[in-house]
């Protein structure tokens, strides 16, 4: 039994794509959470089988999976983008790997994009070296270094099964009990690191996370970068995780390298202006408007 959540915001064009090849699967709920999109989405599945969920507003995407794992009762819940397509046979991959120990908490499947291009979504957790080498391009002349980056690029990785310290939320099942013991995704990350932050607590309750190769699931948006327009949220999520799950000092040092980071990406970075100017305004974010740290 499984409940699929996906949480939809101005998702009109690619939702149904993404939520009807599920839809029939024994055992399969569909729950469509939309937070307060002006598109019309949740108008674009209204005709299909499955539970739709307004929200009056847009509370980011932690928010909305867990208004959507709580209106359910399957004892696993596929975590699924609007712009993320997963077959059946998946679907029933990632959960015979569940069902095969209890003590795996998350499932992931290989993560392509519309051209076939890998998604590098095996993470490492961010340590103090990867952020400074992020911010200093060094993550381009060391690749497959495991200090380099958070992504691993090891392209042989993602042909057998693993076990990384954590996995993209693009595409993840989870088990219920894990979900009800961490009261759900972290809503202070209001997009992104809320995948990072609820794989690191479900480790430190003692629950592994697999990579599970035979299990595929087609991802628009899987390696582009975040808009322009997103940055800053990127940047205040990866300062918000560093203080949630590091000592005051560890979390200092973590926030100057992330600031180094934008500031040298604006320098630096590929991309136009847009992008430039993304980055000073994360790199503002992070020196002067990080967000309070409440859980």
């Amino acid at each position: 039994m499984v409940d699929v959540v996906v949480v939809s915001y101005n998702s009109h064009d690619m939702l149904r794509g993404c939520v009807e090849p599920l839809l029939g699967i024994d055992g399969v709920q569909v729950i469509v959470v939309d937070n307060a999109s002006q598109d019309g989405s949740l108008e674009s599945v209204a005709d299909l089988p499955l539970q739709s969920i307004p929200s009056s507003r847009n509370g980011g995407f932690a928010y909305g999976c867990n208004i959507g794992w709580r209106s359910g009762r399957a004892p696993y819940v596929l975590l699924l983008n609007p712009d993320a397509r997963l077959d059946t046979c998946s679907v029933s991959d990632l959960g015979r790997v569940l069902d095969a120990d209890e003590r795996i908490g998350v499932a992931a499947p290989r993560i392509l994009e519309d051209d076939g291009a890998l998604d590098y979504s095996q993470r490492h957790f961010p340590r103090l070296a990867s952020t400074y080498s992020q911010a200093l391009f060094l993550h381009r002349l060391f690749p497959h270094a495991t200090w380099s980056d958070e992504a691993n690029r090891i392209v042989e990785d993602y042909d057998r099964p693993g076990s990384p310290d954590w996995v993209s939320g693009a595409c993840m099942l989870v088990r219920r009990s894990v979900l009800e013991r961490l009261d759900g995704l972290d809503e202070g990350f209001f997009m992104y690191g809320e995948d990072k932050d609820f794989c690191r607590r479900a480790r430190d309750l003692g629950y592994d996370i697999r990579f599970v190769p035979q299990a595929v699931c087609i991802h628009a948006g899987g390696q582009s970068a975040p808009r322009a327009g997103l940055l800053p949220v990127l940047a205040a999520s990866r300062v918000r995780y560093a203080r949630k799950h590091g000592n005051r000092a560890h979390a200092e040092l973590d926030r100057a390298g992330i600031c180094l980071g934008e500031f040298t990406h604006a320098l630096f970075g590929r991309g136009g202006w847009a992008t430039r100017r993304g980055h000073l305004s994360a790199f503002s974010r992070a020196l002067l408007h990080s967000p309070p740290l409440t859980t």
